[in-house]
């Protein structure tokens, strides 16, 4: 199986008075500034049942050519800011970071 980049995955639960546009708009911004982050999704979820969603209520995923992106992104000075004041806001959260092993790649599909 062959790893195709390195993924950054965020799960979180933002606290209650949070202004979860302006952190959106923050994360988008900040990628957008940082070229070593070669994807970006994001996406809140509107499916699963509370037992299992746990409260978490977003997840964040980003792709890295390999983990040196990865490591370059954490150390952006960009970064390091956005964390402190991502930080301030969250109640609880779950991060993953691993190689990717590719079993079926995404196709995007013009409309």
């Amino acid at each position: 199986m062959a790893t195709s980049g390195f993924k950054h995955l965020v799960v979180v639960k933002f606290k209650e008075d949070t202004k979860v546009d302006e952190i959106l708009k923050g994360l988008e911004n900040l990628v957008s500034q940082i070229d070593t982050v070669k994807s970006f999704e994001w996406g809140e979820d509107k499916e699963s049942h509370e037992m299992l969603r746990q409260g978490f209520t977003h997840a964040f995923s980003m792709t890295f050519e390999n983990k040196d992106g990865y490591v370059a992104f954490t150390s952006h000075p960009l970064h390091v800011e956005f964390s402190a004041a991502f930080t301030a806001v969250i109640d609880k959260i779950v991060l993953l970071d691993f190689p990717v092993a590719a079993v079926k790649s995404s196709v995007v599909v013009a409309p």
